[in-house]
């Protein structure tokens, strides 16, 4: 009987080695075929030893200067898994981190597959995001927060809430539209600050926050005046973390209708 393909996107942390789930290790050293997108160094060498079957995706970015829309990228690392689950192999795709979060090939991949009548699923990883809020020792469910693209929130009408807490995520490539580059511009970032400025002061405190690699490694926590954003040494891992900059203002109206006051919250 010809055996059916399937596809199963696992996460694997951050921390090398330390974060992955117990059913996603299990898929990883089951699977076939491994295609993997970690860093590179060690996460890549870990991943290799559980299965030695492994295609490192790191091969479909632009090298040695190329330039190369990340779109092209993607979909030949989306053709690459998808034409091994064709063959009927059980394939895992290894990605840093969660693979669901700011990870487009997962998501491409698992679609087509499914699409093609194919078994295909994703099984969460630890994010960046669930890193920053223990290393910063933030509970997000205190006033809330906001999350986005930096250069998405660049391009378009998006309202931050001041009460809350904003993430922005690729500060680094901030304003890049592109697709064929890994950095930003301290002009780009200066147009980031301006168009902050309408709900923060230029005195307000951020964060530039990388979550750490190693389990013998500090996270990076950088906190500079959003000011000084455009100066600040950037890498392609660097979030921005804005805290809030007034306090949460109470509904009068709904807690009216509740039968509440601000008192009864307290």
């Amino acid at each position: 009987m010809e055996k059916n393909g399937s596809l199963v996107c696992i996460g694997t942390g951050l921390k090398l080695a330390g974060q992955i789930s117990v059913i996603a290790k299990s898929y990883l050293m089951n699977a076939d075929v491994v295609f993997s997108l970690m860093p590179e160094g060690f996460s890549q060498g870990w991943v290799e030893e559980l299965n030695p079957n492994v295609v490192n995706l790191q091969q479909f970015y632009a090298r040695n200067g190329e330039v190369k829309n990340r779109r092209t990228t993607y979909d030949q690392m989306v053709a690459a898994i998808v034409e091994q689950v064709r063959l009927g192999k059980d394939v895992v795709g290894a990605f840093y981190g969660h693979p669901g979060v700011f990870a487009c090939v997962p998501h491409m991949a698992i679609e087509q597959c499914r699409n093609e009548g194919f078994e295909a699923l994703m099984e969460p990883g630890i994010s960046a995001e669930d890193c920053l809020w223990a290393d910063l020792g933030i509970d997000p469910g205190e006033s809330g927060h906001q999350s986005f693209e930096a250069s998405q929130f660049m391009f378009f009408q998006h309202i931050p809430d001041p009460s809350c807490h904003l993430l922005l995520w690729q500060i680094a490539i901030a304003g890049e539209h592109t697709l064929t580059q890994f950095h930003t511009s301290s002009d780009r970032l200066q147009v980031l600050v301006e168009q902050l400025g309408q709900w923060y002061p230029p005195e307000h405190q951020v964060v530039i926050y990388e979550a750490a690699n190693l389990p013998v490694q500090p996270p990076k926590i950088i906190r500079i005046p959003l000011s000084k954003l455009p100066f600040a040494e950037l890498t392609p891992a660097s979030t921005l973390l804005i805290p809030p900059s007034k306090k949460l203002e109470y509904n009068l109206d709904v807690l009216q209708r509740l039968g509440l006051t601000p008192g009864d919250l307290a």
